[in-house]
């Protein structure tokens, strides 16, 4: 390995610096010398302080200290401070549609930033709860080959299936093949949705990303352009509670003070609230009235209510008394 490890020789100075020293843990020109024999490269001395100065040329931060006679070499500013990566970590570990498998496996590459030393301090950030992640590891492929079919501005193909209660997949419509033409992926709720246009329907439509199967492209270009030129994915995501389908309405709520950081975290900041006495306050918000919708206004307790139009206030009675009824309650 001599002949061609002598060329790539600043390559594994530049490894073992970014893997092994930090600013609590330099390497002396001694531990560089005995790592590069290691791998079967001779150095002298010289030859690595030319080294270390191309990589700083190149952009590595490589930090000299002198201690006595000898100088100690360590990587100063990462593309990643620590306090980035562990936020990283923490994203990635609480990321539901990432399995065990592939949530480690992340995990892994992102220590290799870190370095030797301060990967340890990540992997005791790791906490690894007994949450329920995504068993199918094909959401990546999924994700992956809708991004290209965004950019090849083409329609997909896709089959869709739905969970029995056996915990089994069944294809829904009797595994009809769907035609959308993609336009856009949506984080919502812990789950991956594609965001598309139904040129059949003639509506938008979205689609739990990782129930979708086989998904192929087309040679058709994609429709409903005019649709998505003042399209806003966050103002969509907020309307659809959970991303269940429902008319899409103006509904007027009331709720009381303590409830209108609630309002802000779900509605955004544009909302107004007005007095209502009491300590109530009205406000106005565009939403996809749904079952989903009732329930979370149901969640929020004693102070929020729906206060119009009257067949959305109706709406509510109807669910609060099939509720009854279902509990027998009636």
């Amino acid at each position: 390995m001599e002949g061609s490890g002598k060329k790539l020789k600043a390559f594994y100075v530049m490894r073992y610096l970014l893997t092994e020293s930090d600013e609590a843990h330099p390497v002396t020109m001694e531990q560089i010398i005995d790592y590069l024999g290691e791998n079967g490269i001779s150095a002298e001395r010289k030859s690595l302080y030319d080294d270390i100065e191309a990589l700083r040329v190149f952009g590595l931060d490589i930090i000299g200290e002198k201690v006595g006679r000898s100088y100690h070499y360590y990587i100063g500013a990462r593309d990643f401070e620590l306090a980035e990566l562990k936020l990283l970590v923490d994203s990635v570990q609480s990321s539901r549609f990432i399995t065990v498998k592939k949530t480690r496996e992340l995990i892994k590459k992102l220590e290799v930033l870190a370095g030797r030393h301060n990967a340890r301090q990540l992997q005791r950030q790791v906490y690894v709860a007994e949450r329920i992640k995504a068993m199918n590891e094909s959401i990546y492929y999924n994700v992956d080959a809708l991004h290209m079919a965004i950019a090849n501005n083409v329609r997909i193909h896709f089959q869709y299936f739905q969970w029995t209660v056996q915990g089994r997949e069944e294809l829904r419509h009797d595994g009809k093949v769907y035609e959308i033409s993609p336009w856009a992926l949506s984080w919502t709720d812990e789950n991956y949705y594609l965001i598309g246009y139904d040129g059949e329907a003639g509506i938008i439509k979205h689609f739990r990303v990782d129930k979708m199967l086989k998904i192929s492209q087309t040679e058709l270009s994609r429709e409903g352009r005019d649709r998505f030129e003042k399209f806003d994915m966050a103002v969509y995501a907020r309307k659809m509670f959970g991303m269940y389908d429902g008319e899409e309405q103006v509904v007027k709520l009331a709720v009381k003070r303590e409830l209108v950081g609630v309002m802000i975290d779900r509605f955004g900041r544009e909302i107004s609230f007005l007095p209502a006495g009491d300590g109530w306050y009205q406000v106005s918000v565009r939403v996809a009235v749904s079952g989903q919708f009732y329930g979370w206004v149901m969640a929020l307790g004693a102070g929020a209510k729906i206060v119009g139009p009257g067949h959305v206030v109706e709406g509510m009675r109807k669910e609060i008394h099939r509720l009854n009824e279902q509990y027998g309650m009636g």
